[in-house]
């Protein structure tokens, strides 16, 4: 298990933000260093202990999603190794937690894709027969199994903020206004991308459910972000299909009617639930043993998917 990293400090390349568990770099004008850190949000609050070996399971992760589904649409990897373009004394902090991507203009959108009735989407469900507008058969139990995925995206909330549920009319709304200049000369308006970009998602997450029920892991729901090059060519990026990004289910502790385990940090947020916390800023600090059950679930799902152990 490798030392646990709350937030890198990289110095020999400018420090562009830090998200809730990604730090971002300047390599060049093409190119940025994303180093995934152990951090953990829950609620969309980060917490003030680090998940050991989880930045290093994200990472892995969407690798082996990235090449496993590279023939749908391309993605963010350059092919350049972290290690190379940071001093030798930072080495050990982005090693197998980091990625050389391509500078890319991310939609203004998080494409979700639903699998199952499930969180948010059966609170709506019970309130309103419909996911986001979006009208499902009478009578599903909770955690049923759609009888095909549906596209919810949501807005992209700023740090600290909660991410809102939107209709696809909204989302091609807002990439019509907040991709307008990213997007001349490229032929296509903000209303084909998010149609380009809810067609990706469905066809990402069609064949990485079918490919992890083989591995006994259901998905019941995951986000993907899109970006675009210059030339208006849609890209996958940031992660993919993690525990962070995702709902993991084991399909032996799966049945209708009840919240099934997971493979995330569901297990956090239930302990969370248990305290008199507001969810707001700053976060409680986590037990020994949830961190250790957590870092063990994430571990776990890798494996699982994989069938490699973490190196």
């Amino acid at each position: 298990m490798a030392t646990p990293i709350f937030e890198t400090s990289i110095q020999s390349l400018p420090l562009l933000g830090r998200g809730k568990v990604r730090d971002i770099y300047a390599v060049d004008a093409d190119k940025l260093l994303i180093v995934t850190s152990d951090r953990l949000s829950a609620f969309d609050v980060v917490l003030p202990d680090p998940i050991p070996d989880k930045g290093r399971v994200l990472v892995a992760l969407a690798n082996f999603w990235f090449d496993r589904l590279g023939h749908i649409l391309p993605n963010q990897l350059t092919g350049i190794d972290p290690e190379t373009v940071v001093a030798a004394d930072e080495r050990e902090q982005v090693r197998g937690r980091a990625l050389v991507v391509k500078r890319l203009k991310p939609l203004p959108i998080e494409a979700v894709v639903r699998g199952y009735v499930i969180g948010s989407g059966w609170k709506d469900y019970q309130a309103t027969g419909a996911i986001c507008g979006i009208a499902l058969p009478a009578g599903l139990q909770q955690a049923a199994k759609l009888p095909a995925p549906i596209f919810t995206p949501s807005s992209k909330a700023d740090m600290g903020e909660h991410d809102e549920n939107i209709s696809f009319e909204q989302a091609q709304a807002r990439c019509e206004a907040l991709m307008k200049d990213a997007l001349v000369g490229t032929g296509k308006t903000g209303a084909q991308l998010a149609e380009e970009a809810r067609a990706a998602a469905i066809a990402l997450y069609s064949e990485a459910a079918e490919f992890a029920a083989t591995r006994g892991i259901l998905i019941a729901d995951t986000k993907f972000e899109f970006g675009i090059d210059a030339a208006g060519t849609l890209h996958l990026i940031d992660e993919a299909l993690t525990p962070d990004s995702s709902r993991f289910w084991p399909a032996d502790g799966y049945r209708e009617g009840i919240s099934p385990p997971s493979f995330d940090k569901q297990y956090v947020r239930d302990y969370l639930e248990t305290l008199d916390w507001n969810k707001t800023a700053p976060g409680p600090k986590l037990p020994a043993d949830v961190i250790e059950h957590t870092a063990a679930k994430y571990r776990e799902a890798y494996e699982r998917l994989t069938g490699r152990k973490l190196d």
